[in-house]
């Protein structure tokens, strides 16, 4: 598999998985140990932020080799 592929999975999966973390750590997705928790609203805007750079590094490298 091409490492720009593994990039922008890893990158997908890291926006849904922040994602859900940030909404449960601001208490809109109720349900688990941590809603309600500001920790994981800041780890999910962590994983939010390096699954984009993963995301637009695997589109940069797509467009570099074709």
């Amino acid at each position: 598999m091409p490492l720009h592929r593994v990039l922008l999975v890893v990158g997908i999966l890291l926006d849904l998985l922040g994602s859900i973390w940030m909404l449960q750590g601001m208490n809109v997705l109720p349900g688990s140990f941590m809603t309600g928790q500001p920790f994981w609203a800041g780890a999910g805007a962590v994983a939010v932020v390096v699954g984009m750079v993963l995301v637009i590094l695997a589109m940069k490298r797509k467009a570099e080799h074709g």
